[in-house]
């Protein structure tokens, strides 16, 4: 497939890059022979029988879908300075501002 030196121009636009015109020539040959080595994939006979190459054994098992709580090396309570019932115990807003009522 021949590209020619209009559609390197029209090429170039849509990529907006600014080609001068001594390299017109030489991208133009280098876009044809693209062109014409990706045709040639087209001649490749293509058959049920071909396995699409998947990298890995080939039966993946996959693990159950589980929900599971991210194991602790110690508990909450254990590092927090107020833990109650589950939930960790935080002063109020404006407790430690100097300007706060008590």
């Amino acid at each position: 497939m021949s590209v020619s030196r209009d559609e390197v121009l029209k090429i170039a636009q849509l990529a907006e890059l600014d080609v001068d015109e001594e390299t017109l020539p030489l991208l133009a040959e280098q876009m044809s022979r693209i062109l014409d080595y990706v045709a040639q994939i087209s001649g490749v006979a293509a058959s049920e029988s071909a396995k699409p190459f998947i990298p890995g054994p080939d039966a993946v098992r996959f693990r159950a879908d589980e929900v599971k709580p991210a194991p602790l090396a110690f508990g909450p309570e254990t590092f927090a300075p107020a833990f109650k019932d589950g939930f960790f115990l935080v002063p109020k807003l404006g407790q430690f501002e100097e300007d706060a009522p008590a």
